[in-house]
Order: C-alpha cells, then structure tokens, then sequence
C-alpha cells in the first residue's frame, strides 16, 4: 500500500530562528513543546545551533536550577533530534571523502593501517607551523580561543564510549580516561589544566552564536556521536584520531606559547598532551581498533568515524585560518598508510 506523503514543513512564524523558538520552548514546557513540530531551521547554522542546543539536554553540565532538563526525551524534542541529525550526517561530508585519504585513492582493507593513513593526512597542518614560527600573541590567542583546546568535552565522551565494551577496549577506555582524570591526581585533571590555561592567557569565552559555523560542526558532530548509540563504533573512530593527531599539534602549540614568551601556566595544558596523546593513540590502535576491526563492519565504521572527524577538523582550522588573516593558510600533507601513529 503506498504511504501517505510526509506532513509539510511548517514555516516558523516572522522568520524566527529555530533555535530562539527552541530556547522559549525548553523554558516554557508543556504544549509549547508541541508547537515545534513541522518546524525547521533557518539555514545550516540556525540548524547547528538548535542540535547543540539539543544535545546539552543529554551532555551538558550537570544544574539542578536547569529544568529544560525534564524535555530531554519530550515526543517533539525527539522528532527534531532525529531529523537535524539526519540532515547533519547527509551534508556531513557530500563530496564523499573529497581532500581525504579514500577519495583518490583506496583506504587499506585493515582498520588500523586505515586510521594511520587518516591520521597521516594533515597531522600537522601548516597553521600549526604558523603558530609555533610566526604568529604573534593576538593571534595565537584568538586561536586558542576558538579552539577549545585539542579534546574539549574528550573526557565524557570517553566515558560514554565505555557502554557495552568488554575487555581489552573497555579496559582501554578505562585507562584512557584515567589519564583525564589526572590518575587520581585533582590538580592534573585536564580540564582543570584547561581552566588554568584560560586564567593564565585571559582568554575570552566565545559564545556560540558567534563562533564560525565550522567551529559548531565540530563540536556537534562529538555531541551526535555520543548521543545516538547506534552510532558508537564512528564515536570510537573519532575518538581514536583526536588521540592519533592531538599530540604533534599540540608540540606546535607549546613551542608558539614558549616562543612568545607567554604566561608559564598556560604551558602544561598542551604540554600533557604532547607527551601522552603519542601513546593514546598507539594504545587506541592497540587496545581498541585492532580487536573491535575483526568485525568487518565495525571495521569500516571505525574508520567512517574518523574520516568524519578528519573532515570537520579540516574546516574548522580552514575557517580559523580565514579568521586569523595573511600569512595563516591552511593545506595539506601527502596522505601515507607508511606513516606510523
């Protein structure tokens, strides 16, 4: 029997954005609720803002005074996870790997050597150079800004990849977020080694709404990942080439704060990435990609995962080096399964 067509798209009423009728509908609840249905977003960035804003029902910080909370998993929250979801995977990457490793030429059939060659690509773009040899503190600072920081929210989305994994993995995971728990050690917690970089450099907090639309993508497609369980094995694909490429850049990063002279406790942020990303990244590989790739379909969707992740990566250090100005462009390296993590 032939299916009745879809309900048509309502309009949003005097061109509101999406994520503004969101926001009043989380705060008033009930059958506002209701009046989100059929609505859609504005353009790719009202779309970006609204899931973001979404996906903070299920990862943000936890307040009791927060009650949009409660609409977490309201029928009509729901309906427009779902569907800003699926038009974020469809645009995700349209050239289908186009400027990838797998574009031009085949990924290797095994999992590891596959996320190496990933990982290869672009480890360290020339913006990096540019930070550590050239840029001058404004623009180091404006960097590190947008940035975020190499794995921001890393720690919980590592925790949330643990579900369902047995053995070697979870045991992986487990380690890997110990390590962002500064084994055990309050002071050496990364994120608190993050804040204290913040304090040190006086970096502002840019808002969303005023971050490139390349900086919310990037930060959307962790929150997607974590957030949508059947799409854990392309959350551990990504999660493994932040870990694979963290390191090196971050060297990059250090060697541009020492450089310029700039505040000492703005230093062992990077500098504890440089040093322990190198062997995450071995030790994902290891530990987590190599035994989960003997399925041959988890295999592949590891490796979607990072090539997802390679691709926003791409265009946020694009976009930020269009907002650094002269002298900040971005390439690209050969791709080379040859190369080691």
């Amino acid at each position: 029997m032939p299916q009745p067509p879809p309900p048509p798209r309502r309009a949003h009423p005097y061109g509101a954005s999406l994520e503004g009728l969101l926001s009043v509908a989380l705060e008033q609840g009930g059958t506002a609720l209701d009046r989100l249905t059929g609505c859609h977003p504005l353009d790719d960035r009202d779309a970006a803002l609204s899931l973001l804003r979404i996906h903070d029902l299920h990862l943000g910080p936890l307040d009791p005074t927060d009650a949009s909370t409660r609409w977490q998993h309201h029928p009509a929250i729901a309906g427009l996870k779902w569907e800003l979801e699926e038009a974020f995977l469809a645009r995700l990457d349209p050239a289908g790997g186009q400027g990838l490793p797998g574009a031009t030429e085949a990924l290797p059939h095994d999992p590891v050597a596959a996320m190496r060659a990933i990982a290869a690509f672009d480890r360290v773009p020339p913006l990096y150079v540019w930070l550590a040899e050239d840029a001058d503190a404004a623009s180091l600072l404006a960097f590190l800004a947008l940035e975020g920081g190499p794995d921001g929210g890393f720690d919980d989305l590592v925790a949330i990849g643990q579900i369902g994994l047995d053995e070697g993995p979870k045991l992986e995971l487990a380690r890997n977020y110990w390590d962002e728990m500064g084994r055990g050690e309050a002071g050496a917690v990364h994120t608190l080694l993050h804040r204290h970089l913040v304090e040190a450099l006086d970096l502002p907090r840019i808002p969303r709404r005023d971050q490139p639309l390349a900086a919310l993508e990037r930060s959307l497609l962790g929150s997607l990942l974590a957030t949508s369980r059947w799409l854990q094995p392309e959350l551990l694909g990504a999660l493994g080439l932040i870990e694979l490429q963290a390191g090196p850049r971050c060297r990059q990063v250090v060697s541009g704060l020492r450089r310029l002279g700039l505040p000492d406790g703005a230093l062992p942020f990077y500098e504890e990435h440089a040093g322990t990303d190198p062997r995450h990244g071995k030790d994902w590989l290891d530990h987590v990609i190599a035994p989960l790739g003997n399925d041959p379909v988890l295999g592949r969707r590891l490796v979607q995962g990072a090539r997802w992740r390679s691709a926003v990566n791409r265009r946020f250090l694009m976009a930020v080096a269009e907002h650094l100005g002269p002298g900040a462009e971005i390439g690209a390296t050969p791709p080379s399964a040859a190369v080691a993590a």
